[in-house]
């Protein structure tokens, strides 16, 4: 029994290394990008669900972007707070700001796609790009380079949507260490040419390709996923590319609590259950991977069975992982992140595994 494990060991860590090495690594050691200006007229779309604070402090931001050609459409999904108030000021003080206000529907009470679904409509440039109320750009040139990626070709473009640093908070290091695994992982897959998900923190596309899947018509009955569940029907590798210029990113506030936190997350993972069978596959294995990575070593271990072999493929796995991630957080500026990787990672797949469970027995709470 001890040697079957052992093989099954070295098979599960032969699968770690193929995809730290074979597919993270696509992006770990991809060549810087460079930002070419372009004058692709762009409406820049933020949907807003009480969120008074955020937009009263992030809107200005993205109205002074240095970019030639852009609307901004706010779109009002029937707060009950001052949100309505403060776009119609911002309306009236930047003239290239346009204000669709939504009622609710009782087809679709609370559901944001639809509310999406009317900005998208009202927006009046042809390329789109999106973030989120509580999101705010790293520069002024954030438009300048998430446009460039666009090509005649590439008509989807998946950038990183990050979350602020937080002094002397481990919770706010385990956030943004599962941020960029997350980011890692769907830049990956995009460079490979199977891309699979993206951020509504942080992407853009083309009016076309939303029309090309009738919207999000195929998923409206999921709450949540008008950002991964679109780009995982209409994104290919023909037709989408990534930005990591660091003057491409955006960045928001974290949960400050646990309990905000994984119910987060577990809304993130029951909308994954919806991706194509190849996605929800590659996804599967990775993180039953990483599961069993630390399983098995533990089982033969406590059996003093092999223990140099298993202690060289723990060290070897680890060594490579620790150097994809390290050069990927590097790239999305989250450098302070590699030094508490085997920790965070640790800590991170026994929370997945909780949150697994939990979505057996409860479904997780959606839109506002």
């Amino acid at each position: 029994m001890l040697i079957l494990i052992l093989y099954f060991f070295i098979a599960i860590v032969a699968i770690q290394l193929a995809y730290y090495l074979g597919v993270f690594g696509k992006f770990a050691f991809a060549k810087a990008q460079k930002i070419t200006p372009k004058r692709i007229p762009i409406s820049v779309i933020v949907c807003a669900k009480n969120e008074e604070e955020n937009v009263a402090k992030f809107i200005p931001l993205l109205a002074e972007q240095n970019y030639p050609d852009f609307e901004i459409v706010l779109i009002d999904d029937a707060s009950s707070d001052s949100t309505l108030e403060i776009f119609e000021a911002f309306e009236k003080q930047y003239s290239n700001i346009r204000l669709v206000k939504v009622q609710n529907n009782e087809a679709f009470w609370g559901n944001k796609k639809y509310a999406l679904t009317l900005g998208i409509k009202a927006a009046k440039k042809e390329y789109l790009l999106f973030t989120d109320a509580d999101c705010y750009p790293t520069s002024k040139e954030w438009i300048t380079a998430m446009s460039s990626q666009f090509t005649m070709q590439k008509t989807i473009v998946l950038g990183y949507g990050g979350y602020e640093k937080i002094a002397n908070s481990f919770l706010n290091k385990l956030i943004r260490f599962e941020t960029v695994l997350t980011a890692v992982q769907y830049f990956s897959w995009a460079k490979i040419g199977h891309p699979y998900m993206g951020v509504g923190r942080n992407m853009a596309y083309k009016k076309e390709e939303f029309f090309k899947v009738n919207g999000f018509i195929n998923h409206i009955q999921v709450r949540s996923g008008d950002d991964d569940l679109f780009i995982n029907e209409a994104a290919r590798g023909k037709n989408t590319t990534i930005s990591f210029t660091p003057e491409s990113f955006t960045y928001s506030k974290p949960k400050t609590t646990y309990k905000d936190w994984l119910t987060q997350k577990r809304r993130h993972v029951a909308t994954a259950s919806h991706y194509k069978k190849f996605d929800q596959f590659q996804l599967g294995t990775f993180y039953c991977s990483q599961f069993l990575f630390l399983l098995l070593p533990i089982l033969l271990l406590s059996f003093q069975f092999q223990w140099i072999l298993v202690l060289s493929l723990i060290a070897t796995r680890y060594l490579f992982a620790w150097i994809v991630i390290g050069f990927s957080a590097g790239k999305l500026k989250e450098n302070d992140l590699k030094y508490w990787f085997p920790v965070v990672e640790l800590l991170l797949i026994l929370i997945q595994i909780n949150i697994f469970i939990k979505n057996i027995f409860s479904k997780p709470v959606n839109w506002k």
